[in-house]
């Protein structure tokens, strides 16, 4: 057998010594534009943002105030609409007011029985079913929003002016007073202040007030004087 020779080492000894050979990377240089040409191209995106701002908050403000408008006209014309019904109630019930004024007459009278008393209540019950509402009890106290006064008097027996008997009942519907109560009115009996005759009381002259209350100057004054003289 013969041996072997141990293979060169000197190849790998100059692979090992050589350094590596690497290419630069080519980079490319940034392509950057002026800032003032940033700041140009800006301001128009500003403006219109501003202009389109102030178009909202006016279209918005048009809107509230449409929308404002209309609940006040809805409202006035809810109202107005009640008091034209109210109106029209109050021109139909006024005229059965002398109607119903007989029959109250012709009730306290005890005229009012059979039949008769049938169509009175049915016709009472109709109208207070349409809001009319009687009103004015004797011993109440006048108001003359809602009183009407055909009769005067004066008692000691009240202390303010008073319905003291009710002549023809009052009507209202709702807060309107179709009719006001007719009433005689009885009012606090006016005060008459004593007035004694001064002539007659007047205390009687002091000693010293009368006319001889003066210095004496009599004839025996006269005397004194001649005999001191």
């Amino acid at each position: 057998m013969t041996a072997q020779s141990p293979e060169p080492q000197e190849p790998l000894q100059q692979l090992e010594d050589e350094p590596l050979e690497t290419e630069p990377l080519e980079t490319e240089p940034l392509e950057t534009e002026p800032l003032e040409d940033e700041l140009v191209e800006t301001e128009p995106l500003e403006e219109e943002s501003t202009r389109l701002t102030r178009e909202l908050a006016e279209r918005t403000s048009d809107l509230q105030r449409l929308q404002a408008e209309y609940v006040n006209y809805k409202r006035r014309v809810d109202r107005d609409r009640v008091v034209a019904r109210e109106q029209a109630m109050t021109g139909a019930l006024s005229a059965l007011l002398p109607v119903l004024d007989d029959l109250d007459r012709a009730r306290q009278h005890d005229q009012l029985t059979g039949g008769f008393k049938a169509v009175a209540e049915s016709l009472e019950r109709i109208v207070s079913g349409l809001g009319l509402v009687r009103f004015g009890e004797a011993g109440e106290e006048f108001d003359p929003r809602v009183h009407e006064a055909l009769m005067h008097d004066y008692s000691a027996e009240v202390s303010v002016p008073t319905a003291h008997t009710i002549l023809q009942p009052g009507y209202r519907v709702g807060e309107r007073v179709v009719r006001p109560a007719r009433v005689a009115v009885v009012e606090p009996s006016p005060s008459v202040p004593e007035t004694p005759d001064e002539a007659e009381d007047a205390p009687d002259a002091g000693p010293d007030s009368g006319p001889d209350s003066g210095p004496d100057t009599g004839p025996d004054t006269e005397g004194r004087e001649e005999q001191h003289g």
